[in-house]
């Protein structure tokens, strides 16, 4: 089935004054047919975008929960093509848009235009490097771009102010903002200066802003979407798993998307610059 856009995916939720949610989940955890089954219980649950991580031996950008399930998903043989195809087995019957979410070792090790056809060929719409910062290695930013593949770039509080907009212009699809510093994982609330950070971003970015990062709580997902357009969660999810199984899974994301959705929260007024932002390729990115 053809996939809708990132672009389209995040424009359709903002045009209704509500941001993407966009859930994390690993390849092959807590295993093939599991991992599977998450992909399709989280758009039914309300996901606007999905990461696919692709297990890496070496995650160090994660904490200790996605962490386990890499290494969970690796013990049980999971491998890139391996993850590949359980994206295009989603695919036959969704159109949700997907990222591929990763570290450059597995790509230049499965060979970087193989990489980018295979992902193509499987239903990918975005690629997410963690250990990539933006116009680190053109020649595979350049094979990603020709494969018609969005790049999700990061940035950080601690990312300097020059370097904000040569990270917006390399991405495309959305930017990822980190919400703190370290390693993926929950935090019990989230930092008091995210939404002025969020909104001292907007003036440099043409593409939406997802926040990442220590979101474990319907309550933090609210805060969130109503600072940014895109909250992205994972091991939260991968505990809610761990814990009751896919279905389990499902209703943390509803409980996610109902606290978003919430119409007392105040959402329209955030995402207005990014809702009327031009695309992409307008932007000259």
């Amino acid at each position: 089935m053809p996939s809708i856009s990132i672009a389209d995916a995040f424009q359709s939720r903002l045009a209704r004054g509500q941001a993407a949610l966009v859930p994390y989940i690993c390849a092959g955890y807590p295993d093939r047919d599991a991992s599977l089954a998450l992909l399709h219980a989280a758009a039914d649950a309300g996901a606007d975008v999905l990461e696919l991580g692709i297990p890496f031996s070496d995650p160090l950008a994660d904490g200790p929960t996605i962490q386990r399930a890499t290494f969970q998903a690796l013990e049980k043989g999971m491998t890139v093509r391996g993850s590949l195809e359980i994206l295009a087995e989603f695919r036959r019957e969704r159109d949700t848009p997907v990222v591929l979410f990763t570290y450059l070792n597995p790509i230049h090790h499965f060979g970087m235009d193989a990489f980018v056809e295979a992902a193509r060929e499987a239903g990918a719409q975005g690629l997410l490097l963690t250990d990539l910062p933006a116009g680190a290695d053109p020649e595979l930013e350049g094979a990603a771009r020709r494969g018609g593949l969005d790049l999700i770039c990061l940035l950080a509080p601690t990312t300097a102010p020059a370097r904000v907009p040569e990270v917006a212009r390399n991405g495309s699809g959305f930017l990822y903002y980190i919400s703190r510093t370290g390693v993926t994982g929950g935090r019990v609330a989230l930092r008091e200066e995210l939404a002025r950070e969020v909104a001292a971003l907007r003036p440099h970015v043409a593409i939406p802003i997802a926040v990442g990062f220590g979101i474990s709580t319907p309550e933090q997902a609210a805060v969130a979407a109503a600072a940014a357009d895109g909250v992205v969660v994972g091991s939260a999810l991968l505990e809610a798993v761990d814990e009751g199984g896919v279905e389990a899974g499902g209703r943390f994301l509803r409980g996610l998307r109902e606290a978003m959705d919430d119409p007392t929260a105040s959402h329209a007024d955030a995402h207005t610059s990014a809702a009327s932002s031009p695309t992409p390729a307008e932007a000259g990115s």
